[in-house]
């Protein structure tokens, strides 16, 4: 049971009045429960729920009304009420955006601070009135405002906070809006993939084409022989880095909450960018209810597209606890997950933001692991990893061959790179951001399909380091070929906007980064799209001369010297690929590793297909984003039965 839980462990109604014999209470929960004691009486709160409220309150540096809330026993706009009460003012429980008397960067400031505070309105005839809806902690401020300004009482009335915000980001939207779209590219040009090339490399890459299609016309066996030179260099780059990391030393310490003063625990954010989710919203919500942190310390945003209504119906269907919100994103802008979390950054308060998939269900310390190595390390580590581990493997050779590479970079690879302070392209979801360092880079490009391998390099631009964690998250690998082809389309043409974006001056990038992360930079984002779409050209020469040899009981010494060529390519690619894999395998997922073997040249194929698929997209559709449909999982065991969604307003008992 995690810092936040609060459950009514007995079941009972209130039977007696708050004066009767309670737990062991500390002097601070004490004064908690006299503060409020009239609110829970109203509220029907029994003395044992209300005692442990007030303890949990004093552990976690909160307020009983914010456990109140946060435990889903009572709603917002019950508790706003009584809270109104209290202070002798009057309950509004809507609120227009055009009633507000505030402008849109006024309305945007006061969302970034999330502070409370009067809000004009102007009423028929011009009669000034206020709203606001303040903190249970604002609560003496506000009883000693109207102490001294008594007429200023009839003039005032507290709305629910979840009305206020709804209000201010209706009419924040425009700016806010504005401030994603360009705020990047306005500010950092240099670092927006809004231009997929500039002029040099324009003209580099036109030469290029020219000059191949020139050698080809005129000396084909010296362009073949370049071309395998070139694929050559690559593919023993890419072999070496695996090689390494197969063979470093990866230390995994243990997760523990045990010890951790819940007083001491900052905000934390998450954000769950969503399109066309509904199948997966149960598992979803779920998931997150089993995440481990003080209710009245954590936020869940719902990033949807204003025009994505099933998806956002389905979720207010479902019913949402106060610490849940859902951020609509207006059309008009980039469809990209990267812009709707840009839009959603502001609108959160935590000090660590955390990113999840929609069919992501990540372990429940994993937020405990990333803040203890957050507190344990120098502000410069910015961002940490969590492993993705896929759960479906079983369910056919391409989730098999997704999970043995997803094995391979999670618990191999990027510990690797982290161990040796190279640069480290993030996984797209489960990452774990220092929010000062996150809007000191800009936050995420809007423009670029693979938002988080850019993130790696800009905020190694900026002097951040980026590290891994342990506590993993569980995914599904795409179990259809064109799923996995869209979504891998996808990546390869991020991965290839990102490095012509950070290579448009190479030599400022290598005094950013340093030599070696600009090496795993040329490597990791160049070398594998290049070796990708090369690989087709070193497979195919093979066979045929292969075949040939076999024909004609010989080959000729050039040929030859290309059949060595290719075959030290292949299968030190393939060896190194499956080695990688193997050493970051468990024991149980190396049963029937001969079927890995078998289609492995065939998954490079399919790499291949999507890297010039990719290629293609990056000057016909560089900012489409090819989305990856969720299907909802197929549930093992009793896994069903374990742990009811606490993001749901109906309350659940989280294990």
């Amino acid at each position: 049971m995690s810092v936040a839980d609060v459950s009514d462990a007995g079941g009972r109604t209130a039977t007696a009045a708050f004066g009767a014999r309670l737990p062991a209470l500390t002097p601070g929960a004490r004064a908690e429960l006299d503060e409020w004691s009239a609110l829970l009486r109203r509220l029907g709160v029994s003395p044992r729920r209300a005692a442990d409220l007030a303890l949990t309150a004093e552990r976690c540096g909160t307020s009983l009304p914010d456990e109140l809330l946060a435990s889903g026993a009572v709603d917002e706009n019950t508790l706003y009420r009584q809270i109104a009460m209290k202070l002798g003012l009057a309950f509004r429980p809507q609120l227009a955006s055009r009633e507000l008397r505030i402008d849109a960067g006024d309305a945007l400031e006061l969302l970034k601070s999330n502070r409370s505070r009067l809000l004009q309105v102007i009423g028929a005839g011009g009669f000034v009135t206020y709203v606001t809806a303040p903190r249970p902690g604002d609560c003496p401020r506000m009883r000693r405002l109207i102490q001294d300004a008594p007429a200023l009482a009839e003039r005032i009335c507290i709305v629910p906070p979840s009305v206020v915000r709804r209000a201010l980001i209706e009419i924040a939207a425009p700016r806010l809006a504005a401030a994603t779209r360009d705020g990047l590219f306005a500010a950092q040009p240099r670092f927006s993939a809004r231009l997929v090339v500039n002029g040099w490399q324009g003209t580099l890459f036109g030469g290029l084409v020219v000059g191949l299609a020139t050698a080809f016309a005129l000396a084909p066996v010296r362009a073949l022989l370049a071309l395998h030179f070139c694929a050559t260099f690559f593919f023993f780059c890419c072999v070496w880095i695996r090689l390494a990391a197969a063979f470093g030393k990866v230390a995994r310490p243990r997760v523990s909450a045990v010890g951790l003063d819940p007083a001491t625990l900052p905000v934390y954010s998450i954000l769950v960018a969503l399109r066309d989710e509904t199948d997966v919203l149960p598992d979803l919500l779920s998931a997150l209810g089993r995440i481990s942190w003080p209710r009245a310390r954590l936020e869940v945003k719902f990033v949807c597209e204003d025009d994505d209504r099933r998806t956002i119906e389905a979720l207010r269907a479902h019913g949402l606890r106060p610490w849940a919100e859902i951020i609509e994103v207006p059309r008009g802008m980039p469809g990209t997950k990267p812009n709707a979390l840009t839009y959603a950054l502001p609108l959160t308060r935590g000090e660590f933001i955390a990113v999840y998939d929609a069919e992501d269900r990540p372990h429940p310390l994993q937020l405990y692991e990333a803040w203890s190595r957050f507190q344990a390390e120098d502000e410069d580590l910015a961002c940490l990893q969590a492993p993705l581990e896929i759960d479906n493997g079983a369910a056919g050779i391409l989730p098999r061959m997704f999970a043995f590479e997803y094995a391979a970079l999670f618990h191999r690879f990027l510990p690797y790179l982290a161990r040796k302070g190279l640069f480290l392209p993030l996984g797209g979801t489960s990452n774990h951001f220092r929010r000062s360092a996150l809007e000191e880079v800009g936050a995420w490009d809007p423009y670029n399909v693979t938002e988080d391998a850019d993130l790696g390099v800009r905020l190694a631009r900026h002097g951040y380091r980026t590290g891994v964690i342990f506590s993993p998250t569980g995914e599904e690998a795409p179990e259809q070929p064109i799923v996995w082809l869209k979504q891998r389309t996808r990546w390869l043409k991020g991965w290839a906007q990102t490095w012509l974006v950070h290579m448009r001056d190479p030599a400022e990038l290598a005094s950013d980064i340093g030599l070696r992360s600009f090496a795993a930079v040329q490597i990791l984002l160049a070398g594998l799209l290049v070796s990708s779409l090369l690989h087709p050209m070193l497979l195919v020469t093979g066979i045929f001369l292969a075949a040939r040899a076999i024909a004609t009981g010989g080959l000729t010494p050039m040929q030859l010297f290309f059949f060595a060529m290719d075959a030290f390519n292949l299968v030190l690619g393939y060896g190194a690929f499956l080695l990688l894999g193997w050493r970051a395998s468990r024991r149980s997922s190396r049963r029937g590793f001969w079927k890995v073997v078998l289609f492995t040249p065939l998954y490079w194929i399919m790499m291949s297909a999507a890297a010039w698929r990719a290629l293609f997209q990056l000057f016909t559709r560089p900012h489409h984003w090819e989305k990856t449909p969720h299907a909802r999982r197929r549930l093992r065991g009793g896994e069903a039965r374990a742990g009811r969604a606490t993001v749901r307003g109906t309350p659940g008992r989280r294990r």
